[in-house]
């Protein structure tokens, strides 16, 4: 490859895979209790769409990848009602949506949850004040 060859730059995440023992029961929480829409399943894997990245649930292929992920932040643009969604369809949160940071033009706004298998996830929010 040349030196002045432009290489291309990495413009998104397009999949991550999230650990999980129990494929039909992780189905049943990101399709109904998350509302992503699954794309397909093919044996043990189970694939969703979330904005420009796809998950993929996928049992661990091997003992030593058997562990909890990274927490995957879900942006969505009204926290509170998502928040109370997803908690009456029974969904375990470990904190209530919550200010983490006041930025100039926004305040960030968190609030953890746990899927079916014990991974932990988070609901984000980027709250701007009311026009003037």
């Amino acid at each position: 490859m040349s030196a002045t060859a432009a290489v291309p730059a990495i413009t998104h995440i397009g999949q991550i895979a999230i650990n999980v023992h129990d494929v039909d029961r992780a189905i049943d929480f990101y399709q109904n209790k998350l509302g992503l829409t699954m794309l397909f399943r093919a044996g043990d894997l189970a694939f969703f769409q979330s904005g420009q990245t796809r998950l993929m649930l996928t049992k661990p292929p091997r003992p030593k990848f058997d562990h909890p992920g990274s927490i995957l932040y879900f942006f969505v643009p009204d926290i509170s009602p998502k928040y109370t969604q997803m908690k009456s369809a029974g969904v375990e949160f470990i904190d209530e949506p919550h200010v983490i940071a006041k930025m100039p033009d926004h305040d960030l706004w968190l609030s953890s949850f746990k899927d079916s298998e014990g991974n932990t996830l988070a609901l984000m929010s980027e709250v701007r004040p009311p026009a003037k």
